[in-house]
C-alpha cells in the first residue's frame, strides 16, 4: 500500500460503512500545538465546548471560543493550537460520500458534489448560530449512544445541517478548475511544509526548499505565497513565534534558551519580532504569568 503523504493526514474510520466519526479533544497549557499543518479529502468540523483555538485555514485566521464551530472542507490547508490554559472541543471528521445518493440527484450534483470539491466554500469560524450548533449536539450524542436506528438520525441531522450552511455561511463558489489545481499544489507542497515543520529551528532558504518541491525558486515562492499568503521567511517566523509563546507559557526557560530553541540566535531580533506580532515582548509576556 502506498504511503500516504506527510501532510495528507489519513482518515481510517471505525466503521467504513458508515464513514464518520467524532471525539472529544481536550489539552492543558496555553500554545499546544493540536494539530500542525495538514489537509485531508474529509469534511471536518470542530465545536469549541470551554477554552479557545485558534486556528489558521487556508492562511486565514481566527480564535474560536466556547460555543463556536469551525467549518474545514476538503482539502483546506489547517493547523490550531490552544489560546488558553484549558481547551476542549469535539472533532467531527465526515466523509461527505455517506451523504450520496444510490443515484445521482439534484442534492447531490448541486450540492454535494461540489462541497466534496471545495467548490461550495463555508466561512470558517462560525458564531451564534443555535441551529448549526443544535445540529452539532444531536450528532455528538447519537453517536456517543449509538442506539438503534443513530445512523438514520445522524444522516437527517446532517442534512439539516448542510442546509443551513448553504443557506447562512457560504462564503464562495469556485470553479473546478481551483479545485484541480489546488489539490495538484497541495500534493506537490506537501514535503516542503512537512520539512519546515520539523525544521523551523535551523536555516532554511527558498533555493533549498524549492529544490525539495522541483520547482524553480520564482514558480515555487509565487505557488508558496498562494497556498499560506506568506512568503517562506514569514512562514517560518510565524512557526518559530508560536513555539515561543509556548515555551514562555509552559516551561522555565530564560528568554535566551527560548530564542536559540526556536531557531533565533539574535535576542534583540527576536525580542523585536515577537512584540510586533503578539503586541507585547517576551518579556512582558513572562512577567504576567509571574505576577
Amino acid at each position: 500500500m502506498k504511503k500516504p503523504p506527510a501532510l495528507q493526514e489519513p482518515m481510517d474510520m471505525p466503521n467504513p460503512d458508515f464513514p464518520i466519526k467524532v471525539n472529544l479533544s481536550k489539552a492543558k497549557g496555553y500554545g499546544r500545538l493540536m494539530f500542525p499543518t495538514h489537509w485531508h479529502k474529509h469534511m471536518e468540523i470542530l465545536f469549541v465546548q470551554s477554552g479557545a483555538l485558534a486556528v489558521e485555514c487556508n492562511s486565514e485566521r481566527f480564535t474560536a471560543h466556547e460555543g463556536d464551530l469551525v467549518i474545514i472542507g476538503s482539502h483546506d490547508l489547517h493547523s490550531g493550537f490552544s489560546h488558553s490554559d484549558d481547551l476542549a472541543y469535539y472533532v467531527m471528521i465526515l466523509d461527505p460520500a455517506l451523504l450520496n445518493s444510490a443515484s445521482l440527484d439534484a442534492a447531490q450534483t448541486k450540492f454535494i458534489t461540489p462541497i466534496v470539491r471545495n467548490q461550495i466554500v463555508f466561512h470558517h469560524k462560525l458564531s451564534g448560530d443555535a441551529d448549526v450548533s443544535e445540529c452539532m449536539y444531536a450528532i455528538i450524542q447519537e453517536m456517543g449512544e449509538r442506539q438503534l436506528g443513530y445512523e438514520l438520525s445522524v444522516k437527517s441531522h446532517l442534512f439539516r445541517m448542510l442546509t443551513l450552511l448553504m443557506r447562512r455561511h457560504v462564503k464562495a463558489h469556485l470553479p473546478q478548475s481551483n479545485y484541480e489545481q489546488r489539490r495538484h499544489n497541495l500534493e506537490r507542497f506537501q514535503p516542503v511544509l512537512s520539512y519546515i515543520e520539523s525544521h523551523y529551528d535551523e536555516e532554511l532558504s527558498v533555493a533549498q526548499l524549492s529544490e525539495l518541491a522541483g520547482l524553480s525558486r520564482f514558480h515555487f515562492s509565487r505557488i508558496f505565497k498562494e497556498l499560506t499568503d506568506r512568503t517562506v521567511t514569514e512562514y517560518v517566523i510565524d512557526i518559530r513565534l508560536r513555539e515561543a509563546e509556548y515555551l514562555l507559557h509552559n516551561t522555565d526557560m530564560t528568554i535566551s534558551e527560548i530564542a536559540l530553541a526556536v531557531g533565533f540566535s539574535d535576542i534583540y531580533y527576536f525580542s523585536r519580532t515577537f512584540k510586533k506580532a503578539k503586541h507585547s515582548s517576551p518579556s512582558e509576556v513572562r512577567k504576567r504569568l509571574r505576577s
